[in-house]
């Protein structure tokens, strides 16, 4: 009986996290305040499961979600962190980047479409741009999903397997996977150089699905009302007059 109810235990945990963050993002928005929230991990480490649930009941108008594919033509002939800056939340918005200008100092280092120069000092170029954002009034929170090398096959073999989830699947992620040693010394130079005060890391053990997207929905919610007034906003008095005249009710003010 108990293990039948673990999912339900789950689900009920996941609606209630799901719940807070919509509160969060109705506040941010009255308030006028910005956030944005990176998700960097592995191939097939869970990012795309992680922002279906964190945007589920959020209000569409007011987030975006930012897929970060390779740099096109136009884009390549531009200062890597041009096209980041093109999607920076308006106040009162969130953006939730799918990968982001990490790619600088990960996928282009570790395949060579960054010189060491470059990449070398893209660490600096990174902090200054999230603390310059932060000391705008932006939030920003940063995770990486985390799996093991075993529970990364497994879960590539199922999306082979699977018709609807081929897509899912191309030549990068064996290339990517074939240099997991270079990837796993990019990622702990970037957690050295880019983990600070104003734009933390977490990093989520992603290979229990279920136990990661909670992870990742309540530190996304824990981070987010560090910086906001979640008292209830008072009712306006000349709208709720208008409201009383109009409607033939009498409102209760609180």
């Amino acid at each position: 009986m108990a293990h039948n109810k673990a999912p339900d235990n789950h689900r009920e945990r996941e609606i209630a996290l799901q719940f807070r963050l919509y509160q969060l993002q109705v506040a941010y928005h009255r308030q006028g305040l910005n956030a944005i929230i990176v998700l960097e991990g592995w191939d097939a480490a869970g990012k795309g499961g992680l922002i279906k649930r964190l945007t589920a009941e959020l209000d569409p108008r007011f987030v975006a979600v930012v897929p970060i594919a390779a740099p096109d033509a136009i884009e390549r002939t531009r200062h890597y962190m041009a096209r980041f800056w093109d999607r920076l939340p308006a106040k009162g918005n969130w953006t939730v980047f799918d990968r982001s200008w990490y790619g600088r100092v990960l996928v282009e280092r570790v395949e060579g479409f960054a010189s060491k120069a470059e990449w070398s000092r893209a660490y600096a170029e990174i902090n200054a741009m999230e603390h310059a954002q932060v000391a705008n009034g932006t939030r920003i929170i940063k995770l990486f999903l985390h799996i093991s090398q075993a529970e990364q096959d497994e879960r590539l073999i199922n999306r082979l397997e699977a018709p609807w989830k081929r897509w899912k699947v191309g030549p990068d992620d064996f290339r990517n996977r074939g240099r997991r040693e270079a990837y796993l010394e990019a990622y702990e130079d970037m957690f050295a150089q880019c983990d600070t005060p104003h734009a933390r890391w977490h990093i989520i053990g992603a290979n229990h699905k279920q136990q990661a997207r909670l992870e990742g929905l309540k530190i996304i919610a824990d981070e987010l009302a560090k910086a906001v007034d979640l008292t209830d906003p008072p009712l306006d008095p000349a709208l709720r007059e208008l409201a009383e005249k109009e409607l033939g009710v009498s409102l209760d003010p609180k």
